[in-house]
């Protein structure tokens, strides 16, 4: 097969994309909007439609200060969120004052074997201004022969006036389907924010 080149530097003339490239489309299925909200769960649309699930989580802020936006999910539709998960995370903060950076692996994000709820953002405060915003995507939950892999990333104005960036992957440890995903703070409700689920074919 040979490699073609494109050997000006504008792409201004491209109107549209050959039939053979596919841009994975993106379904919106539902939305949920916290309002003091203990959990926001969707029990609904998880199913054998999409090898790809994406969140998107917008401005949530919390009730009680410096608490993190954690998520599980479930493997009975929704009557529990206990699935097992073994996970990876790494964070990069820098601070408004610029007089402290760093990028470090974060032990006490991840999980390993555990049914415990997953830390997906950082340290978020609940000042007027603050709050946290991210991705999560999931792959294949229908799937019952593999595990469940997953990745997110998030931006948290940080407790203590930074900018953190936290990224994790990891998966659900189960050949059962996944059929349903729960968000919550780690203490307190959730005060406001919406958090949007797609479909991806």
């Amino acid at each position: 097969m040979a490699v073609k080149f494109a050997n000006n530097n504008s792409l201004s003339a491209i109107t549209s994309l050959p039939a053979s490239i596919s841009g994975g489309a993106w379904t919106l299925l539902s939305t949920a909007t916290a309002s003091s909200s203990a959990t926001l769960s969707f029990t609904s649309g998880i199913d054998s439609t999409y090898k790809e699930y994406i969140f998107k989580f917008i401005n949530m802020h919390p009730a009680t200060n410096a608490v993190y936006l954690t998520f599980n999910g479930s493997a009975d539709s929704g009557s529990n969120y206990n699935v097992t998960k073994t996970t990876a995370t790494f964070v990069a903060r820098h601070d408004e004052a610029d007089s402290a950076t760093s990028l470090a692996y974060t032990t006490g994000d991840d999980l390993a074997q555990s049914t415990a709820f997953q830390i997906i953002t950082g340290v978020v405060g609940n000042g007027n201004d603050e709050s946290v915003s991210g991705t999560l995507h999931l792959f294949d939950l229908s799937n019952t022969t593999f595990v469940k892999h997953f990745i997110a990333t998030a931006n948290t104005y940080d407790r203590d006036d930074k900018s953190t960036n936290e990224f994790l992957a990891g998966y659900f440890n189960t050949t059962s389907a996944v059929d349903a995903v729960q968000f919550k703070m780690s203490s307190g409700n959730i005060d406001s924010g919406v958090i949007k689920l797609y479909g991806v074919s």
